[in-house]
This record gives structure tokens, sequence and C-alpha cells, in this order.
């Protein structure tokens, strides 16, 4: 599962997963160009496509022009989904599945998907419930605190433990469940009821 089967343009995908794995930030035509790893004039094209759709937003500083993607975009929570499952910890979860263990749930903060901080210590970026391989986990979320520049607060949790707290109306297990969030794997209905 790639961005790529949805999305024909293999620059437009790099393009998305750059601007969508850093919400908020706005870059300059170099700069994409050097960390995606395309030509100029692609990059350029589809600049231009992209801000006529209405996804991105241009800023002229000093002699420089620096774009951003635009959140009030309509589909722009979409895409941000799209990308979190696709790329980094989303798709390493998914692409490592099998070798995680029984996974009944996982699922991502919104907020930590969004870029944004936590409220609280105690907020949690990832929750997983199911019998998991700690080791293989402990790797895939090392990798993505390098790739962040950020510590990730992960949570995992027995089926029988999560229900347990869950029916206990645990507040711990209540914050989790009220905030917004990603589901990678797992029905987010029957994860809330």
């Amino acid at each position: 599962m790639l961005l790529e089967d949805i999305i024909i343009s293999r620059v437009r995908v790099k393009m998305l997963q750059l601007f969508l794995s850093h919400p908020g930030a706005i870059f300059h035509v170099r700069d994409i160009v050097r960390k995606i790893g395309e030509e100029i004039n692609a990059v350029r094209r589809e600049l231009s496509h992209m801000e006529e759709a209405g996804m991105l937003s241009k800023e002229q500083r000093a002699n420089r022009l620096f774009y951003g993607f635009r959140k009030d975009y309509p589909l722009y929570f979409e895409l941000l989904e799209l990308v979190a499952k696709t790329s980094g910890l989303g798709f390493d979860i998914l692409k490592h599945k099998a070798k995680l263990g029984k996974l009944k749930f996982v699922m991502m903060s919104g907020r930590y998907v969004r870029g944004l901080q936590r409220k609280s210590s105690t907020d949690v970026d990832l929750l997983i419930v199911g019998n998991v391989v700690i080791p293989e986990l402990s790797q895939l979320v090392k990798a993505e605190e390098v790739r962040r520049e950020r510590e990730l607060n992960y949570t995992v949790m027995s089926e029988e433990e999560f229900t347990f707290r869950k029916r206990r109306r645990d507040p711990f297990v209540l914050t989790v469940l009220s905030g917004s969030r990603i589901m990678l794997v797992g029905d987010e209905e029957e994860l809330v009821e």
C-alpha cells in the first residue's frame, strides 16, 4: 500500500510527503529539490499545479519564494492521514505488521501527526493494543524518533488490559480515546465503543 498507487506523479507524492510530514513548515524551491531529490523543473511544475489546485500558498521573502501546504485545503486532513499511513512510522508499522505480533489496534495521535506538542507529559503519540513483539516495535520507534528529531511517547497494552481499563473508565485510556487519532490497524468504532 503506497501513496503512489493513488497519485501517479512521483514528484507530487514526494512533495506531499515532505509538506505533510512537516505540517506548518514552509520550503524554498531549492530546499524542496534537495529534500526530495528531483529535478528543479519537475518540482516547479508540480508547485504550480498544486498552487492552482489550492493546496499550496506561496510567500515572497526577500528575493525567494517559499511554499507551505494550506490547512484550509478541503482534503488537508485526509491527505495528512494518507501520508501518515504511507510514510514514516505508519508505513513501517504496516510494512512490518507480521513481525510486530498480533495487533488488534494501532492508533497514532492526531496531535503527533499534525506536528503539535503534547498537552501533557502523559499524552500518547502511539497506542498499540495486542500481543506485541516489543524489540521489533522499539526499533521502529527509534527510527521514527531520529527522523522526527523528537521523542515518541507510546503505550502497549494487551487486549485484556485495554478492555479492562476501558470498562473501568480508566482516566488514562479515556484521555487517549477522547483525542483525535489516525487508525493504522483496527476499527475505530470498535476501539472507542
